[in-house]
């Protein structure tokens, strides 16, 4: 039997879009009970979905969450009027799923078990790698500041906006952090002899 038209899902988006937009909009202007209804909502369609998404990740589904209605919480001075407010949150919601599935995967390809690992694998290490070891001599020699900023973003592979929440300080400033350290490391390779 053919389901009711008023049952697809390009319906029901219409439905909580219009539910939405209302409390959205008088929370844009500062009512913050609509602001808070407008993000209960949002939560409870998104929570949903990351369930719908993330079946094999169960534990992942409410820090993305979190996480998603932070970023929906911070950009919402980006937002647009003219686009609807279900399709901006879901774009934000989509970007950070993709970053979590991002980090998973660099962490699930570094790390293996030791029960994974054929016998004999398992050798002792007499001495750091030469390269760690001067990339952490260079390092040091940055300012704390342009150092941090490196180590979230270019080797524990942060994106700028999961640095900038760790780190506590705003993209634009994690941007230009990132620039002069680098410009720095660069002239330190090059006087290095």
């Amino acid at each position: 039997m053919p389901k009711h038209p008023a049952d697809s899902p390009a319906n029901a988006l219409d439905a909580f879009e219009a539910a939405l937009r209302p409390l959205w909009d008088r929370g844009q202007t500062g009512d913050e009970a609509a602001y808070r209804q407008a993000l209960e909502q949002i939560a409870k369609r998104l929570r949903g979905w990351f369930r719908r998404c993330l079946q094999g990740l169960p534990d992942e589904v409410e820090d993305l969450l979190q996480e998603t209605l932070l970023a929906i919480h911070l950009q919402r001075g980006t937002y647009d009027p003219k686009v609807p407010v279900s399709r901006w949150m879901l774009a934000i919601a989509r970007h950070k799923l993709i970053d979590l599935w991002r980090r998973r995967g660099r962490r699930d390809a570094r790390h293996l078990g030791l029960d994974d690992l054929p016998e004999g694998t398992l050798t002792t290490v007499e001495e750091e790698f030469p390269v760690q070891r001067d990339l952490a001599t260079l390092l040091g020699r940055l300012p704390q500041a342009q150092r941090e900023a490196i180590t979230l973003t270019k080797l524990e592979g942060l994106t700028l906006d999961e640095a900038s929440l760790r780190s506590g300080i705003s993209v634009a400033a994690l941007k230009v952090r990132v620039h002069r350290g680098l410009k720095r490391l660069s002239n330190l390779v090059r006087k290095t002899p």
